[in-house]
C-alpha cells in the first residue's frame, strides 16, 4: 500500500475510533420542562388525587430533589435563564413575551445548546418557545417575527441545530407550528397577519362571539378565536398552518422521536419544552375526563404520557443507559389563569403547590420550587436529595459533563452542580438562589440555607394562599422565613432576626449590583 494511502487509512481509523469513544463517553441529554406544574402536582411529590406513573418511574430510577427550583415564577424569564445561565432580571424584555416579540436571546449569546453543540452534540428544541423570534425594531423596520418569511434570528442562531416550535404560548396568537426558520404548511396565498389591534370591526373575538366558545374566558383572553377558544392578541390568515390544541402533545412526541431516531448513534441534546399544563388546557380527547380534577388534571396525565413515550423511545433505541434525563418545570402552579376550565371548582383535596405557599407569579416558594428529577441509570443511584439545584445551573453543569469550559463572561449566574445532579455522595448544590417573578415588580426572593428573604417592590404579592383561597394581597416590603421550621412561609420572623435580615438584604443587593453571582 502506498505510504500516503496508509496515512489516510490510519487517519480514518483514528477518526472513527475517536468518534466512537466520544459517543460512548458523552451521554445524551434530554431536558423535559413542564409548564406551570406545581411541586404537588405529581404523585412522586405527594399528589393523591391523580397518578403520574411515568414521572414516578423517573424519580424511582434517579434522584428526586426536594429543593429543586426554576429561577422565576413565570415562563419567559425561567426559559431565558435556563438557556443562558443568566438571571433574567439582568436583561431587558425578559418579562412575559408578547406574541410578536423579537428574539430575546441574541445571536452570539452562549447557551446550554451552544455549549453542547461545541462539544459535538446534535441539538434540538421541540415544543413551546416563548422567547421571541426575529430582529429588533429599527426606525425603518418594525422588527419581530416575519411570519410569512424567514423567522431569523431564533433557536438556530443560539446553538440549536433544529427546532419545531409553538412560537409563543398556546394562549397567545398565532396558533401555528414553526419548523427551523419557517411557519410550517403556510400557504403564500393565505398570508399570516399578527397584530395588537382588531383587524376589522367584524373580526370575531371572545367578546363579540362569546356564546360560540367551547371554553369561556375569565379574564384577559378574549381576542381572536381559534379552535373555539379566544386568545391574547389578534391574527388572520394562515389557515392551512393552524393546529388543534388537542394535538400538540402528540406532535411534540412525534418530532422528538424523529430527532432521537435520527441521532441515535451520536450524542444529542433535546430540550423537550412541553406546553402542558399551561392554559388553555385542552388535552387530547383520549385524556379528557381521566381525572376528577377537570382539564387541568387531565393535562397532567397527558404530560405524564409524554414522559412515558420519551422513555419508551430511549428503551427501544437502547439509549436509556446512555442518556441523562432532567425533568423540571418553568414555574409553579396556577388554577384560574384566564379560562373557565374547572380547575378551581374541581380542585378537591389536591394541593398543586404541595406544602408551599404561592405559585405562578409569586416569589413565595410555591412559585419556583417545583418537581426536579435527574435519571441516568448507569451513573445515578436512586435516591432523594435535599441539595439546592436550579434550572439556571444547567448550562454550567452540562458543559462540565461534556468537557466544555464556560468563559467567565458567560452564564454568569449558572453554577456547576453536576455532582449534585448526579447524586454523588457528599456533593453540594447551591448555597444561595435568587428567585424572581416576571421581573416587572421589583420583587425578589433570596434563599440561603434554611433562610428565605422576600423583597416585595410594590408591597403586593400575587397568587398567594389566603384563608385557603388563592388571592392577591398586601404584604410588607421585606419578609423573612425559616424554611426548616416554616416551609409554608406563614410566619414572618424578620423582627426577631434583624442580623440575619441585614446580612441577606446586603447579599441580595450585592448580587443584583455585581451583575453576576458565579
Amino acid at each position: 500500500m502506498p505510504q500516503h494511502h496508509l496515512r489516510c487509512f490510519l487517519f480514518s481509523c483514528l477518526t472513527l475510533l475517536a468518534s466512537t469513544l466520544f459517543a460512548q463517553d458523552k451521554p445524551n441529554v434530554i431536558v423535559i420542562m413542564a409548564d406551570d406544574l406545581g411541586y404537588g402536582d405529581v404523585s412522586c411529590y405527594g399528589a393523591t388525587e391523580l397518578e403520574t406513573p411515568n414521572i414516578d418511574r423517573l424519580a424511582a430510577e434517579g434522584q428526586r430533589f426536594t429543593s429543586g427550583y426554576c429561577s422565576a415564577s413565570t415562563c419567559t424569564p425561567t426559559r431565558y435563564s435556563m438557556l443562558t445561565g443568566n438571571y433574567a432580571f439582568r436583561a431587558k424584555r425578559t418579562g412575559i413575551a408578547p406574541p410578536s416579540a423579537p428574539a430575546i436571546i441574541k445571536p452570539g449569546v452562549v447557551t446550554v445548546a451552544s455549549l453542547l453543540q461545541k462539544a459535538g452534540y446534535e441539538t434540538a428544541v421541540i415544543g413551546k418557545w416563548h422567547l421571541g423570534l426575529g430582529k429588533e425594531a429599527t426606525k425603518s423596520d418594525p422588527g419581530g417575527p416575519d411570519w410569512n418569511g424567514e423567522l431569523n434570528p431564533g433557536p438556530l442562531e443560539i446553538g440549536f441545530d433544529h427546532c419545531f416550535l409553538l412560537p409563543t404560548t398556546n394562549d397567545r396568537v398565532p396558533q401555528v407550528y414553526v419548523e427551523d426558520h419557517r411557519v410550517l404548511n403556510l400557504d403564500p396565498k393565505d398570508p399570516l397577519w399578527v397584530g395588537k389591534k382588531k383587524p376589522s370591526e367584524d373580526h370575531p373575538t371572545g367578546i363579540t362571539h362569546r356564546s360560540s366558545l367551547k371554553m369561556d374566558w375569565s379574564h384577559g383572553h378574549n381576542s381572536t378565536i381559534h379552535n373555539g377558544i379566544s386568545r391574547i392578541g389578534f391574527y388572520t390568515g394562515g389557515h392551512a398552518a393552524r393546529f388543534r390544541d388537542e394535538d400538540l402533545a402528540d406532535k411534540w412526541v412525534e418530532k422528538s422521536n424523529e430527532f432521537m431516531e435520527a441521532n441515535k448513534d451520536n450524542p444529542f441534546f433535546l430540550f423537550f419544552s412541553s406546553h402542558d399544563i399551561h392554559v388553555p388546557r385542552i388535552p387530547h380527547e383520549r385524556f379528557q375526563g381521566k381525572t376528577d380534577l377537570g382539564f387541568r388534571g387531565d393535562a397532567i396525565i397527558q404530560l405524564d404520557w409524554c414522559v412515558g413515550e420519551i422513555m419508551k423511545t430511549l428503551d427501544r433505541l437502547k439509549l436509556t443507559d446512555k442518556t441523562l434525563v432532567v425533568f423540571c418545570s418553568d414555574n409553579g402552579p396556577v388554577l384560574d389563569d384566564g379560562y373557565v376550565d374547572g380547575a378551581i371548582e374541581k380542585i378537591g383535596k389536591h394541593r398543586a403547590g404541595g406544602p408551599f405557599t404561592g405559585g405562578k407569579y409569586s416569589i413565595y416558594e410555591g412559585g419556583t420550587r417545583t418537581p426536579f428529577i435527574t435519571r441516568w441509570p448507569t451513573r445515578i443511584k436512586p435516591g432523594v436529595s435535599d441539595e439546592m439545584v436550579c434550572t439556571i445551573d444547567l448550562p454550567s453543569s452540562l458543559a462540565a459533563l461534556a468537557g466544555q469550559k464556560v468563559d467567565d463572561k458567560d452564564c454568569v449566574d449558572s453554577h456547576n452542580v453536576i455532582d449534585a445532579l448526579l447524586g454523588k455522595p457528599g456533593a453540594s448544590g447551591r448555597d444561595h438562589l435568587v428567585q424572581q417573578d416576571n421581573g416587572t415588580t421589583g420583587s425578589y426572593g433570596l434563599r440561603m440555607g434554611d433562610w428565605k428573604l422576600q423583597r416585595h417592590g410594590k408591597k403586593r404579592a400575587r397568587n398567594v394562599v389566603v384563608e385557603a383561597k388563592l388571592a392577591n394581597t398586601t404584604v410588607d416590603e421585606f419578609q423573612l422565613f425559616n424554611l426548616a421550621k416554616d416551609p409554608g412561609e406563614k410566619e414572618n420572623v424578620l423582627k426577631e432576626n434583624p442580623e440575619v435580615a441585614k446580612k441577606m438584604k446586603a447579599k441580595l443587593n450585592q448580587i443584583i449590583a455585581d451583575g453576576r453571582s458565579r
